[in-house]
Parts: structure tokens; sequence; C-alpha cells
């Protein structure tokens, strides 16, 4: 990945794949970073593939918290711009499945359609995360507790758990308390209603962190919406269940007409 100017900041970010292809635009979530989708890529050949490091993250700039969501999205518009990408489908994963769908309410130019993993159109109550913060001001992150989160109660042992680790480790305290802010009082519930786009909601079976009934209400909340479950899947599916999240993905891309001609 390479580091990209932009106005205030540096983004880390890789765009691979034929330039005429059609573009897939991947955003993780909080304490992680563009390496969560390695294991997906290799499913994605035939498509123009942005993933990236959101700012306070992986090798990207950390300014000082709090961030701003809008701030966020402006930063993946920003890239998408950069890299000349329109039409394109944004796959958001937990958090970043927020921006994901702020992108798609604010600029249907760049974005065609939406997949959706472990996503919500909130996360907790603004108190739940005010107490969130407070901790990772004193102490930061409880790594530990976020493995287990993130990959369910046998995490000590999943295959995943060193990468996982590998990632929230690498993110800054600035990363973690800017991003948090900016879920806190992120509720897209009434512009995510308004959505009329193609969008696929692929939840992990055993998702501890954004149960199932929750992301089947997003679904829901989308017209025309597809709503998937990966047996046996974790918060981030993408990583331990891989070989469960492509045919679902596959399917919609191909019913949509996302495929290189």
């Amino acid at each position: 990945m390479t580091l990209v100017w932009l106005d205030d900041l540096r983004l880390d970010a890789e765009v691979a794949g034929p330039p005429s292809a059609p573009p897939i635009v991947l955003v993780h979530g909080l304490g992680l970073d563009g390496r969560l989708w390695q294991s997906l890529l290799p499913g994605l050949t035939g498509h123009r593939v942005l993933r990236l490091d959101l700012r306070g993250h992986g090798a990207s700039d950390a300014p000082a918290p709090p961030y701003a969501m809008g701030a966020m999205i402006r930063d993946v518009e920003r890239l998408m711009d950069h890299f000349a990408l329109k039409e394109a489908i944004v796959l958001g994963a937990g958090e970043g499945g927020l921006i994901a769908q702020g992108l798609a309410v604010k600029r249907l130019d760049l974005v065609r359609g939406l997949v959706l993993t472990g996503a919500a159109t909130r996360f907790a109550n603004p108190s739940v995360w005010q107490v969130r913060l407070a901790r990772l001001h004193d102490a930061g992150p409880d790594l530990d507790a976020e493995c287990a989160a993130l990959l369910g109660p046998r995490w000590r042992t999943s295959p995943a758990q060193a990468e996982v680790r590998a990632m929230l480790e690498t993110t800054r305290r600035a990363g973690w308390a800017g991003f948090a802010s900016a879920i806190a009082s992120a509720d897209f519930y009434r512009t995510t209603a308004t959505l009329r786009l193609p969008t696929l909601v692929l939840a992990g079976a055993d998702d501890r962190r954004t149960p199932p009934d929750l992301q089947r209400e997003l679904a829901d909340l989308v017209a025309g919406s597809t709503f998937r479950l990966i047996r046996g899947g974790s918060h981030l599916p993408m990583l331990t269940h891989a070989d469960g999240f492509l045919p679902p993905l596959r399917d919609f891309l191909s019913a949509i007409g996302h495929l290189q001609t």
C-alpha cells in the first residue's frame, strides 16, 4: 500500500486490478486496517479494488481526536475521486459500514451498491460510548476483549487471532479515540432508510458484536436488499470464513451485473 497525500492528511491505500474493471471499495471497522481484506482479494480478480487504512489506523496519519463521521466519509470520497473510481460497490465492515452508508447517501454518483457485514445504522447508545471513550483515554483498548468480540468465544485458538491482534496493536490511541467519538454520535437510521440501491447484508451467524438479528433489521430498512447468513461466521467473516463470504458476494455482483465485460 502507498500513502496518498490529501489536502490535510495522508491515507495509506492501494488500488489493484484492471483500470477498466468495475470498482469495489473496501472499508474496515474500528481498530483494524486494510489488511483485513487479504483473504478476500484473490476472489475479487476482475475488479478494480481499493482498500485503505482509515485515518488513525494502519499506516495512515493519525490526527488528534475527536474525529467527525462526516470527515471520515469525506476521506473515502476523496480517495475515490483521487483514483477516479465511480459507480463502485462499497463494502463496509463493522463500523466501516457507517461510512459506506453515509457515502451512499452523499454521493450516489460514486456508489452503485452496498455490501455491509457486521454493520448497523448505529452502534450502542452515546452513553455506552462515553464510558468506552473514558477507558480508551485512561488505559487504551483491551486487546483481549477486542479479539473476543471480533472473533467469538474461541478467539484464543482462532487461526485469525494473530492477524487481528497485529491490526489492533498497530492502531494508535488517537485512531481508537477519534473513530470511537465519531461512532458515538452516529445514527444513520433515517438517512439509510431513504436509500434505493442494490444492497447485500452478509451476517456471520456467530457474530457477537453485531448480532444477525440486528443486521437483518438493517437489510429490512433498505428496499430490495438481500440478507445472507454465513454459517459459523464471526464478526469478521471475510477473514475467518472467506469460503462462506465469497459465494454470496459473487452472486450479488453477478446479479447486478457488476462484472468485467
